[in-house]
């Protein structure tokens, strides 16, 4: 067992749709679960994509919504090359990923390489490392971890809705 836990706190939720728009309506409008804040990544607003170890360029749209202190996400893929894309192809609609807070993101990184757990999709936006982990075998899920630069603040998002 290890001796303390690799990961430290849940921080986001996230869900892949067919169509950001259409879910964050639904969520907000119907349930009420709102502001979102919604922005564009692809290869103008990211840097370093990759997927399974090699550069490849995506794109998706994605929503952002704090419910009760945690992070929900909802992921459009824009394209057919993420591991997004390729869980609405398999799965359809529905929760895709957790990812958690960790103490030290590159002892994290490594715990999984040590594994033999791969990177599955990662990048850089605006001082933000996000890393996704293969976790499926062990956890039933993929894991997500974040390497943040200490003065990350959140960029403006390219449209809220409902408008604020």
């Amino acid at each position: 067992m290890a001796a303390k836990p690799l990961f430290s706190k849940v921080l986001q939720i996230a869900m892949v749709v067919k169509d950001c728009d259409a879910a964050v309506r639904i969520w907000a409008d119907k349930y009420g679960i709102g502001p979102w804040k919604i922005y564009e990544f692809n290869p103008d607003t990211v840097q370093d994509m990759i997927i399974r170890g090699e550069k490849v360029d995506y794109a998706m749209r994605l929503a952002l919504c704090d419910i009760g202190g945690v992070q929900w996400e909802l992921i459009q893929p824009k394209d057919h090359k993420s591991i997004y894309a390729e869980f609405l192809q398999q799965h359809g609609e529905g929760l895709h990923h957790v990812a958690f807070g960790t103490e030290n993101y590159s002892d994290a990184v490594r715990f999984y390489e040590e594994q033999g757990l791969p990177v599955l999709q990662g990048g850089h936006w605006q001082g933000l490392t996000y890393t996704y982990l293969d976790s499926l075998k062990d956890l039933n899920l993929v894991a997500e971890i974040y390497d943040l630069k200490p003065d990350f603040a959140w960029p403006e998002p390219q449209d809220v809705y409902p408008a604020e």
